[in-house]
C-alpha cells in the first residue's frame, strides 16, 4: 500500500492508540480521541521496594502554567502507617474534597496490572484483575485528553483499549490481559498449543502493530490432524476481512477494514456454543459457525503476516 493511497475515514472510536513500553517517569502523553464511556486505560509495571507514592492523573490539557484541571487523580501512598489511595479532582488550581480508599491493593516490590474503566458517570479501577474502587466524575469526561504518570513507579506498558463488546451491558468486570508477558515483541509467525481445545466462554486475544507496507494477516485454528477448520484473514491488497473454511471457501465480513499501516490492533475471538464471535478494536464484527465437537478438537493457534505481535492470550 503506497503512502499516498487514499484511506477511507473511520470513526475515532474504531482507532486504537498504540501502547507505550517502558516510558520514563514522569511521563505525560496525549490520549488520542480523548476519553469517553467504554474506553479503558491499562497500566502495567512494578512498585519499587522503597516507593513512597505515585499518581496517575487524567488531565484536561498538558500545560505547565497554569496547571491543567485534573478530572481524576489516582494517588497510592505507601509512606503512612496504613497505606491507602487518595482520589480527587483539581479544578481551577484548587483541589476538591478528597476521597480516601483504605488498603492499597498494591505491594512494594511486586508487579501489578491496573485497569481504569471509564463509564458514563464514574471511573472504575481494578488491580490485578480485582475491582478496587470507583469514583464519580466531577468534571465532564469529554474534557480529558492527557494522561500523566508521576512518582515512585516503574512502568512497563501503558495501553489504551475499548471495552470487550462481548460483555457489554453485563455486570462482569472486564479482564485486563497484559501487553507484556516476557518480551515486548513476539516472533512472527507465532504458534501456540491449545491443550484443551476451545470451550464456551473462552476468549482469544491478539494484539499487535501493522507493519508499514503490509500484505496480509492470518489467524488460523488447527486440529490435531493439522486440518484448518477456521481461518481469519485480512488482505491489505483489496482491504477485505474474511473467514476462510478448510475447503477454501471465503466469507467476507461486512465491516470497516480496521487494519491500517503502522496502527495498533486488537483481535478478540469469543468461543461460544455453535461457533466463534469476532471483535476488532472493541467492535463486534459477526460470527462463524462451528460445532462444539470441532471446537474441542482445535489444538493449535497460528498467527502470521505483516504485523508485530505484543500479546497472544487464550
Amino acid at each position: 500500500m503506497s503512502a499516498d493511497e487514499h484511506l477511507d475515514p473511520i470513526p475515532d472510536s474504531f482507532i486504537l492508540q498504540p501502547p507505550v513500553f517502558h516510558p520514563v517517569v514522569p511521563y505525560v502523553t496525549t490520549i488520542f480521541g480523548g476519553l469517553y464511556a467504554g474506553k479503558m486505560v491499562m497500566l502495567q509495571g512494578v512498585v519499587p521496594l522503597r516507593a513512597r507514592r505515585f499518581q496517575v492523573d487524567f488531565q484536561c490539557g498538558c500545560c505547565l502554567h497554569p496547571r491543567p484541571d485534573i478530572a481524576f487523580h489516582f494517588n497510592p501512598r505507601f509512606y503512612t502507617v496504613k497505606p491507602h489511595v487518595i482520589c480527587n479532582t483539581l479544578q481551577g488550581g484548587l483541589w476538591q474534597k478528597e476521597v480516601r480508599w483504605p488498603g492499597v491493593a498494591l505491594q512494594k516490590g511486586a508487579s501489578f496490572l491496573i485497569l481504569f474503566l471509564f463509564e458514563n458517570e464514574e471511573v472504575k479501577v481494578s488491580v490485578n484483575g480485582q475491582h478496587f474502587l470507583h469514583y464519580r466524575y466531577r468534571l465532564p469526561l469529554s474534557r480529558v485528553d492527557t494522561l500523566g504518570i508521576f512518582g515512585d513507579i516503574l512502568v512497563k506498558a501503558v495501553g489504551f483499549l475499548n471495552t470487550n463488546p462481548f460483555v457489554e451491558g453485563s455486570r462482569e468486570y472486564p479482564v485486563g490481559y497484559p501487553f507484556l508477558l516476557s518480551s515486548p515483541r513476539l516472533e512472527v509467525p507465532c504458534s501456540r498449543t491449545l491443550p484443551r481445545g476451545l470451550w464456551p466462554g473462552q476468549v482469544i486475544v491478539v494484539r499487535g502493530l501493522v507493519l508499514q507496507e503490509p500484505k496480509d494477516f492470518t489467524l488460523s485454528l488447527r486440529d490435531g490432524a493439522t486440518h484448518v477448520p477456521v481461518t481469519l484473514r485480512a488482505s491489505f491488497t483489496d482491504r477485505t476481512l474474511a473467514w476462510v473454511s478448510s475447503w477454501g471457501r471465503k466469507k467476507l465480513i461486512s465491516a470497516p477494514f480496521l487494519f491500517y499501516p503502522q496502527r495498533f490492533f486488537e483481535v478478540l475471538l469469543l468461543c461460544q456454543e455453535g461457533g466463534l464471535k469476532l471483535a476488532l478494536n472493541g467492535q463486534g464484527l459477526g460470527a462463524t459457525s462451528l460445532d462444539q465437537k470441532a471446537l474441542e478438537q482445535l489444538r493449535e493457534l497460528r498467527i502470521s503476516g505483516s504485523v508485530h505481535l505484543y500479546c497472544v492470550h487464550y
